[in-house]
């Protein structure tokens, strides 16, 4: 529910009242005597999904922005009250959108403090950073919870379909920033860990399990991304909580940065480009996306004209949206040829694999796992990095499977291959039958 407190001028009062008497609004006048004009704040209770819509109404009698004051109340009991919250919120006028005015503020409100922000945004670093190394997915949501990205992201967003090219340099230089020391910050926090002995400076990497979901991204990693996106902007742009939605941004973009950090400080430039890679997809993705639900929800610029596209777009409008919409466009293309490369890449080895193991002579072999380093297609490494567990009888040698592996995969890929196989011991036992009898 809101409170809206409007001022009035002498000249259009008679309009204004007959608006809200038109959409059945019940409201008090008291007279305002300004330094510029005379007039009356009208004061008056509406659901929150019908703000838009009324000051859109006063807008076109002629009532300027000069003075509104929109407030949130617990409830209101006016004779009409009841009829509006029918009307809007279970009828035909249904519409969980907020007003342009309030996404304006609501986004803004969500901006903390420089200080706060990158402080929160380090902390969640480490955080992140710790537990991919301790392969705890408890700690990695942990990080999540406390990341400030989504204050970030959805003030560019309601900035560019806006038109408010503050919003827009803030809110983008904030998200990029704050990536760029959320990657530093994990960077020397596990360097620190490496060289400090806290765990073995040899340990493989690319062996972790939380490590492994964030440098082989896959093409639904566009998915998440433009699902994170997308619930931001529903969920500041309606009347649904959005706090929850802060922690969907962050699992978008805070583990990834952090697995950044982590492939730097191992020297493993595989890992720091794949995990970049999904860094740079998710962020594009969750613009692009929040920008798309923006405008579907009917947010438009200040003045906007509806039915007609060249009256209402202004050079600097155009410029920065074509800039964002550009580079977006061309990281998530970008980055969609080159997972698409990587998925097929990985799913030729696990084809190639499950092929060798199920020939005769490894009939005795049981495949695991398969895990495939980040393809970067020659950019770093002319070499593409391939691990194979497979469980095995005990004590039966398979001397010559790393050889075939390489030989096949090679074949299969057209590309240089270096094969690591991981044995696990199986074996069975006998049912003897029943013990003896005590």
């Amino acid at each position: 529910m809101r409170l809206l407190q409007v001022f009035v001028p002498a000249d259009k009062r008679d309009a204004a009242l007959e608006v809200l008497d038109d959409e059945g609004l019940d409201y008090v006048m008291t007279a305002e005597r300004s330094a510029r004009t005379d007039g009356d704040l009208v004061i008056f209770p509406v659901p929150t999904e019908a703000v838009d819509h009324v000051l859109t109404a006063l807008r076109e009698v002629g009532i300027e922005d000069d003075f509104i004051i929109v407030s949130s109340i617990e409830t209101a009991r006016t004779p009409r009250i009841e009829d509006l919250e029918e009307r809007y919120v279970n009828g035909q006028a249904e519409d969980d959108s907020i007003a342009r005015e309030e996404i304006r503020s609501r986004a803004l409100n969500m901006t903390p403090g420089r200080l706060t922000y990158y402080a929160m945004t380090v902390l969640s670093a480490l955080v992140a950073t710790a537990g991919l190394l301790l392969d705890s997915p408890a700690i990695v949501v942990g990080s999540m919870v406390i990341a400030p990205q989504v204050s970030a992201a959805l003030t560019g967003t309601v900035g560019l379909v806006l038109d408010d090219r503050s919003m827009v340099r803030d809110g983008l230089s904030s998200l990029v920033l704050g990536l760029v020391v959320a990657i530093t910050s994990a960077f020397a926090f596990a360097w620190l860990v490496r060289f400090s002995g806290a765990i073995p400076s040899t340990i493989d990497i690319t062996a972790i399990v939380q490590v492994q979901n964030r440098i082989s991204p896959g093409l639904l990693a566009l998915v998440v991304g433009v699902c994170a996106g997308a619930a931001g902007a529903f969920g500041l742009a309606t009347a649904i909580p959005v706090s929850l939605v802060g922690v969907m941004i962050a699992v978008a973009l805070i583990p990834a940065a952090a697995a950044v950090g982590i492939g730097l400080a191992w020297s493993h430039a595989t890992v720091a480009l794949g995990a970049a890679v999904l860094v740079a997809v998710n962020a594009a993705s969750i613009l692009l996306a929040g920008l798309a639900v923006f405008w579907y929800l009917g947010y438009r610029p200040d003045g906007w004209t509806r039915g007609t596209l060249r009256g209402n777009v202004s050079r600097d409008w155009i410029g920065t949206l074509a800039v964002v919409l550009v580079l977006g466009t061309v990281v998530v293309s970008g980055a969609t040829v080159v997972l698409g490369h990587h998925v097929g890449f990985e799913n030729d080895v696990n084809d190639e694999v499950r092929t060798v193991v199920d020939e005769e002579e490894y009939a005795a072999l049981e495949l695991v796992e398969v895990r495939t380093a980040f393809n970067d297609g020659g950019v770093v490494s002319d070499e593409a990095a391939v691990t194979v567990v497979v469980q095995r009888p005990a004590d039966q040698p398979y001397p010559t499977l790393t050889e075939t592996l390489e030989r096949r995969l090679e074949e299969r890929t057209d590309r240089d291959v270096v094969v690591s196989i991981e044995f696990v011991e199986g074996g069975t036992t006998a049912d003897d039958g029943p013990g003896p009898s005590q």
